[in-house]
């Protein structure tokens, strides 16, 4: 658990890396297109700008665009009960409690920190959950909290809008811009058009690399915390049996959820940043005695 741990943490530095290599890349292209090398230095300060703030409102981005509202106790008492009682069980600090009005079960932890964290689900989960299904699901989400995956899933949320939005600027550069411009490398517009096709691609396998092994990691976590994998088991069947997509999507903050919230297709399952529930059940059953 505490190589999990250190190994999210190391993930994040490795992820910024990234970040500020792609975002280099971008401003290289941009610089040619122009024929102005200074620009490459400007995109990159206004890119460490960007990933600083990031880090400090991803969070508030998430809820926005997820649709959450924050509650108190007397909003719903079961449900911020169980948050209570885990964060208790795990000697968390109490994280803010958020519910999203939605009939897609569904549920997502966020923030920077343990001190500054957000535990979300929407009222189709907290409706079809019992109350030991529930907790389990919750402690999945405050296993996030304390193995770090809040982190290094914020800066994966914000390196998927960077670059969505940079690369949306490089083709509108392209497209709409001056055709007669005599500083325009032909080598800059070819290698342009690669970080436009290739940048979205990488940040999705970014997303489902960072994903995928912490909803594994989570789910043994709820399992150890509540003792009770049986019930982590069941969850994520009633998930598979009820699952479907949030009336409220985005794709930048899909892997932030215990399921995938998107609506399903090929290329959903081609890049998607949940395992599918089957294994994360399987992985549950065949390790039951070691929790």
């Amino acid at each position: 658990m505490y190589k999990a741990i250190a190994a999210n943490k190391r993930n994040t530095i490795l992820i910024m890396i990234m970040f500020v290599a792609i975002i280099s890349a971008i401003g290289w292209v941009i610089s040619m297109y122009y024929g102005d090398s200074n620009i490459v230095y400007m995109v990159l300060v206004i890119a460490g700008f960007y990933a600083l703030i990031q880090y400090f409102i991803a969070d508030k981005l998430s809820v926005l665009m997820t649709g959450a509202s924050q509650i108190e106790k007397k909003d719903n008492p079961r449900f911020y009960r169980i948050v209570e009682n885990l964060s208790i069980t795990t000697g968390m600090p109490m994280p803010k409690v958020y519910i999203i009005d939605d009939p897609a079960p569904n549920a997502f932890a966020t923030g920077r920190d343990p001190r500054h964290a957000i535990v979300a689900a929407t009222t189709g989960l907290i409706d079809i959950m019992s109350d030991s299904e529930l907790e389990a699901v919750m402690a999945h989400e405050i296993g996030h909290v304390q193995n770090y995956d809040i982190r290094v899933g914020m800066i994966t949320f914000g390196l998927v809008s960077a670059i969505g939005f940079l690369t949306d600027i490089v083709m509108r550069m392209f497209i709409l811009g001056d055709r007669d411009n005599d500083n325009a490398s032909p080598v800059a517009m070819v290698v342009g058009l690669v970080v436009i096709i290739l940048a979205p691609i990488i940040a999705v396998i970014v997303q489902m690399a960072v994903s995928r092994q912490r909803e594994y990691l989570a789910d043994a976590t709820s399992a150890m915390t509540t003792r009770n994998p049986d019930s982590m088991i069941s969850a994520l069947d009633k998930l598979r049996k009820f699952g479907k997509p949030l009336k409220k999507q985005n794709t930048s903050a899909a892997h932030l959820f215990i399921s995938n919230p998107l609506k399903p297709g090929i290329m959903g399952r081609l890049f998607s940043t949940h395992p599918p529930i089957e294994e994360r059940i399987a992985r549950l059953q065949n390790n039951e005695g070691k929790f």
